[in-house]
């Protein structure tokens, strides 16, 4: 499983020729990335005198934090896999009529699958820019540059997951699903790039 590759195999096998991990399962992994750094200034806070008033709630955002981060690893896997379905429904055997509409059906389902779980990244990367903010906000002032990076990389991650959604959706006959699908990967995109243009504007560095 790619989430059990060290950094470096992980690394070696994105630069390499073959086709996983790819730009969905790196989204995921931005995420993932986001997830940890917001428990990590969550956890720089907790405890500390002065923050007492804070530590309840910061505790709170790092169990939020990790529930996302194990997610996101997870969906590091997912997108891969979904990849490998698309593969594996086109190999399907087409010499008959039936054998060929099974086919296509397969095709189009395995496309969908490979939209929704970008989308699912991306929905949680959109939150994750949320409880970055939060922390950066009310927690440590001296954790504020790694903060600032999860809010950052979890804006990557949401759009580098609606690019990937809405590749997969260029081969989705189904017109309707294509259109709810975009409106939502659209309405993502817009807002992480609202919530990190506010952000940056009331970062005091």
């Amino acid at each position: 499983m790619l989430a059990d590759l060290s950094l470096a195999e992980f690394l070696e096998q994105t630069a390499s020729k073959a086709p996983v991990p790819g730009g969905g399962s790196v989204a995921a992994l931005n995420g993932g990335i986001a997830a940890g750094l917001v428990e990590m200034v969550a956890r720089l806070t907790i405890g500390r005198k002065g923050f007492e008033a804070v530590s309840g709630r910061m505790g709170e955002l790092a169990a939020t934090a990790g529930s996302y981060r194990r997610r996101m690893l997870h969906n590091v896997d997912r997108d891969s896999e979904a990849f490998a379905q698309v593969l594996q429904a086109f190999r399907m055997p087409r010499g008959t009529g039936a054998q060929q509409r099974e086919r296509e059906a397969a095709i189009q389902e395995a496309y969908k699958a490979a939209a929704r779980i970008p989308l699912e990244v991306a929905e949680d990367a959109l939150q994750l820019i949320d409880l970055a903010t939060e922390v950066v906000a009310g927690g440590n002032p001296n954790a504020v540059s790694d903060g600032a990076v999860g809010v950052l990389t979890a804006r990557t991650a949401v759009l580098g997951a609606v690019f990937n959604v809405r590749i997969n959706l260029q081969s989705i006959r189904d017109v309707e699903w294509v259109a709810a699908l975009r409106g939502r990967a659209d309405a993502l995109e817009a807002g992480a790039l609202d919530k990190e243009r506010r952000f940056l504007a009331a970062l005091k560095l």
